[in-house]
């Protein structure tokens, strides 16, 4: 499915037939390879993007809903979402991430299904770089293989542990989210993801202290951060991360290791995990494709 921007064709084949490779028999969207005849940053129109969601989200011969690309455009789909008949078929796999968040938060909660925020099919993270890619594959297939989750380089802003479910995304379409209709609360006691890509460290000061005006991390177990790419120096985005983050005293995790740029595992939304900053993981309770 393509819920958001364009893909590229070539691209799309070459995802497809990764996925074949892994056994799946793959079925692309209908408008999956559209682009909108107006605004060129969008994937076909609203109506047609979101129809051919819902329609594989409620064939009982689907399996998964893989998202091609991120870019923007799937908010804009959510009203359009026949969510009754949605949360009545039979549990899916979800899998995307960037603008994907928007419909992890209301798909995972609407459906009552664990969500994948991971590398898309289209995307560069997928098909160039093995490892992000074979971390989809073993989370859903090998899914006791992919319990512990730790980024090549993790931090700790604040040290400690903290339990609860997983939940969050990238950041820009977290504050998009906030008071609108369908979009759930962040549950209690959550560990929320958070990353960003292209934003200047002022942008993400200002979405950060968005949330934090909201109360969006008021009842936050913990916060595991993703990657930063192209929102300037990593010393630049850290040092606004750990000013906002820090005060909350909850544990706070640099570089997880998921999110956009060359290293992207593929995090499980919805399961209980334990967050240990001081060993730089996230460890999830049990298989999260059990």
């Amino acid at each position: 499915m393509s819920p958001a921007g364009p893909v590229t064709p070539e691209r799309l084949t070459a995802g497809v037939e990764v996925l074949r490779s892994w056994g799946l028999d793959v079925v692309v969207g209908e408008h999956a390879a559209d682009r909108h005849p107006r605004l060129g940053y969008l994937a076909g129109a609203d109506a047609d993007r979101a129809a051919d969601l819902a329609a594989a989200w409620c064939d009982p011969e689907v399996a998964a809903v893989f998202c091609a690309r991120g870019g923007y455009g799937s908010l804009r789909t959510l009203e359009r979402l026949d969510l009754d008949a949605m949360a009545t078929a039979d549990p899916k796999i979800l899998a995307g991430s960037s603008d994907i968040t928007a419909l992890h938060g209301v798909i995972g909660a609407r459906c009552d299904v664990v969500t994948l925020f991971s590398p898309m099919v289209a995307t560069e993270a997928f098909l160039e770089h093995a490892a992000d890619r074979e971390h989809l594959r073993a989370t859903l297939f090998t899914p006791d293989d992919t319990t512990v989750l730790r980024g090549p380089a993790p931090e700790a802003i604040v040290g400690g542990t903290a339990r609860g479910p997983v939940a969050g995304g990238n950041l820009s379409l977290l504050v998009s989210g906030l008071g609108a209709p369908l979009t759930p609360p962040l549950p209690d006691g959550a560990i929320a993801l958070v990353e960003d890509v292209g934003e200047a460290p002022y942008r993400v000061d200002h979405f950060l202290t968005h949330l934090l005006r909201a109360g969006w991390f008021d009842r936050v177990a913990g916060v595991a951060l993703g990657s930063w790419h192209e929102c300037g120096t990593p010393d630049e985005v850290r040092e606004v991360v750990a000013d906002r983050l820090a005060p909350l005293g909850v544990p706070v995790l640099w570089e997880l290791g998921f999110g956009h740029g060359p290293f992207q595992l593929t995090v499980p939304l919805g399961v209980p995990a334990t967050l240990d900053t001081d060993a730089g993981t996230l460890t999830l309770d049990g298989p999260a494709l059990a």
